[in-house]
């Protein structure tokens, strides 16, 4: 059953799409203290969700960790607005839920054995925010969301991170904030020399969109970032231009060229059901902007009609990404 609600998630990704949306700005939820614990999703100081693994042998390892790892949750605000605001609340119990009991346990999780996890709560955008008209409305939304990220993390920077290295991982609207968070504070910036890598996953990354910062071309290439966005074999997002300029990394071989790579390669996948990995489910090669995968078969996946594998981009990779960020510590402590 629980697989059976997993494909039906991943199969209504973009359902949520409106029609017609109501542009007024209906308040401000109050800004996060990020002193308080409470507004953060994950800290190493706390038990939550990020502490959990698939299986006993793989194991929490943040107690040890040279590194640390800032991770940006993908959008869980996505209920009907109707007079609701644009930005979601940190102390919605509801929703928080939904960014701990699902990103957080399947994405940040991932990196567990790599770093110390901090994930802030943020006053998300909501879903619609992405379909809207009204370019400034948008911009002023999402800004305000982004806010809170930058202040989370000159937070951690100050009182947490003590020159570590430092991972930046996020997925989806996590990207769309942590591709501005690596420009501003990374991006031919003083830290740059502190950044292992960083994994920005489900929103497209234009290969010129940094000044400074590459696409990593390697499993140990150090101060760079990987970016994947999952779709069936064959399928295109809507709207797709051939011949684009967005970077797509292969989780399975880690490089950015169009070789693909076998599913007896990947080590794991996570389900809806976390403590169980899958082996050899999905393949995977770079097509063109995206990352193809032929369509996994797993107990219900034959409900599985949408060709938009978004909700699974870190889940169908979890123990590869896993080992890969391992490796990526080691090489940059093995460079210092």
């Amino acid at each position: 059953m629980r697989i059976l609600i997993f494909v039906f998630l991943l199969s209504c990704v973009a359902c949520a799409t409106p029609k017609k949306l109501n542009t007024a700005v209906n308040g401000i939820p109050k800004a996060p203290d990020y002193a308080n614990p409470d507004d953060w999703a994950a800290l190493p100081t706390k038990k939550d969700e990020a502490d959990r693994t698939p299986t006993a042998d793989l194991k929490d390892n943040q107690a040890n960790a040279a590194a640390d790892v800032f991770f940006l949750h993908p959008t869980m605000y996505t209920s009907k607005r109707n007079d609701l605001p644009w930005n979601g609340a940190i102390d919605d119990p509801k929703l928080n839920a939904g960014v701990d009991e699902r990103s957080i346990l399947n994405q940040a999780s991932i990196f567990n054995a790599a770093g110390r996890v901090y994930a802030p709560r943020y006053r998300q955008a909501h879903l619609d925010a992405y379909y809207i008209d009204d370019k400034k409305l948008q911009k002023e939304i999402f800004d305000l969301a982004y806010q809170d990220v930058k202040t989370a993390f000159e937070y951690f920077l100050k009182n947490y991170n003590k020159n570590r290295p430092i991972i930046i991982a996020s997925h989806s609207q996590g990207t769309t904030h942590a591709k501005r968070l690596l420009k501003d504070f990374f991006d031919g910036k003083a830290l740059q020399k502190q950044l292992v890598a960083a994994y920005i996953v489900g929103i497209p990354v234009e290969d010129d969109y940094f000044e400074v910062l590459k696409p990593c071309q390697n499993a140990t290439e150090t101060g760079c970032f990987v970016t994947w966005r999952s779709y069936r074999k064959g399928s295109y997002p809507a709207a797709h231009q051939p011949n684009n300029n967005i970077v797509v990394t292969n989780p399975l071989t880690w490089t950015t060229d169009t070789t693909y790579a076998a599913k007896t390669l990947n080590e794991g996948s996570v389900l809806l059901k976390f403590e169980k990995l899958y082996t050899q489910l999905a393949d995977a090669q770079v097509q063109d902007g995206v990352l193809w995968i032929t369509k996994p078969k797993f107990f219900g996946s034959f409900v599985l009609t949408n060709p938009n594998y978004h909700i699974a981009d870190f889940n169908f990779f979890y123990a590869n990404v896993r080992k890969n960020a391992v490796q990526r510590v080691e090489a940059f402590l093995e460079q210092r």
